[in-house]
């Protein structure tokens, strides 16, 4: 039994498959239209939820961070150009979604600031205390042990280090939770039709949402794994939360 909901939602229900295995292969799927569909379920505040981050996070003036669940590197992009630390790392589990990023980066003419690799944030191939910050923008939820993953990330930040966090959440509000439903249950899936992309992905979607601990507990969580203060912030509606930890 998992100590979290959220770990035992899967996006493929009939594969024998471990969760991790699932969202590897879940992420090399949409990989091509990830961004596109960013854009299109937040109604492009993931843009500035993603700037809300880094603007807190700047005023610790990390020089390394870590961006753990990366995917195509939008946030690794916009941290490096907002705050100019002397080295970005991301990691994701999606081959897929790292060769984007990679293109994006290489575009941007970012590659000698930012590293992209394939890892597991279960396992992070990096000493303690390497880096100055780390970040997980909606990737956390995909955790195959939450607490497992929040504490390899706890051991890798140096201590006075900080963690940000953003993720997609349901609003506790009754007028804001009816929007949400309707939107996830009739939006998201018609826009996942219109560009033909994995249905399975969006279906997993707002149930992962739905299954991941929300603000309090998620706190105590991260308390509970080593860090010492949290912030909560609510975006859009309560459809977004920020968690900034500090070790």
């Amino acid at each position: 039994m998992s100590d979290f909901k959220c770990e035992e939602v899967m996006p493929f229900e009939s594969s024998a498959s471990g969760k991790t295995q699932q969202i590897e292969q879940m992420f090399d799927d949409i990989a091509p239209h990830y961004d596109t569909m960013n854009r299109l379920m937040s109604l492009g505040q993931d843009k500035s939820w993603r700037q809300k981050a880094i603007k807190r996070l700047k005023q610790t003036n990390p020089n390394t961070i870590l961006d753990v669940a990366t995917g195509t590197a939008d946030f690794a992009l916009s941290a490096y150009d907002a705050i100019q630390p002397a080295r970005i790392v991301g990691v994701d589990i999606s081959e897929e979604m790292i060769r984007v990023g990679e293109e994006k980066v290489k575009a941007a003419k970012k590659s000698d600031f930012i590293d992209l690799m394939r890892a597991d944030s279960m396992n992070l191939p990096f000493d303690s205390q390497s880096f100055d910050a780390a970040t997980i923008a909606f990737g956390v939820r995909n955790f195959e042990s939450l607490e497992k993953g929040l504490t390899e990330i706890c051991r890798v930040i140096r201590d006075g280090g900080s963690l940000a966090i953003l993720e997609l959440s349901v609003p506790t509000n009754p007028f804001y939770r009816f929007g949400y439903r309707i939107f996830t249950k009739i939006f998201i899936p018609i826009m996942a039709k219109i560009l033909k992309t994995n249905s399975t992905a969006y279906s997993y979607l707002p149930e992962s949402i739905d299954a991941f601990p929300q603000g309090e507990v998620m706190k105590a969580l991260l308390l509970k794994v080593g860090f010492k203060e949290v912030e909560i912030k609510k975006y859009t509606m309560q459809t977004c939360t920020f968690y900034f930890a500090t070790k």
